[in-house]
């Protein structure tokens, strides 16, 4: 068995039955699974045609996850944003400063032609590094 911790923040349990973990912790760093706009307590998908808003319940799931590994966004190190459309897109930088200030992590942004779910027009995975 490999020396790591999987993430699981509360009520976020039925997420157990598929095959990846939201956030996995190895020593200082946190791996933060590439996710999309599902609140997560009600299983709603939010911002359908709305990539800020979508991006907004993102970084709230992120949070979520690094809040359940005793970290929080400012650990965040790195960011890899996949989008399905670059119409709205700049509006996410307001959400970035929501949730980083000024104290932004390297990050990628990426165009693909489609993501898992059909609805979805962005997601984004993160690397945080805490100091333990």
């Amino acid at each position: 068995m490999p020396n790591k911790e999987v993430i699981f923040p509360e009520k976020w349990d039925t997420y157990r039955k598929y095959t990846f973990s939201p956030g996995v912790k190895k020593g200082k760093v946190i791996f933060v699974s590439g996710g999309w706009a599902t609140d997560r307590e009600t299983g709603e998908f939010v911002g359908e045609g709305d990539i800020v808003a979508q991006t907004r319940q993102i970084y709230k799931n992120m949070k979520a996850v690094l809040e359940a590994a005793n970290a929080s966004m400012a650990d965040i190190v790195y960011t890899m944003d996949y989008i399905t459309t670059t119409e709205g897109y700049k509006g996410t930088a307001d959400v970035r400063r929501e949730f980083f200030g000024d104290s932004f992590p390297a990050s990628t942004g990426v165009i693909v032609a489609g993501l898992l779910n059909p609805k979805a027009l962005i997601e984004i995975d993160a690397i945080a590094i805490v100091d333990d």
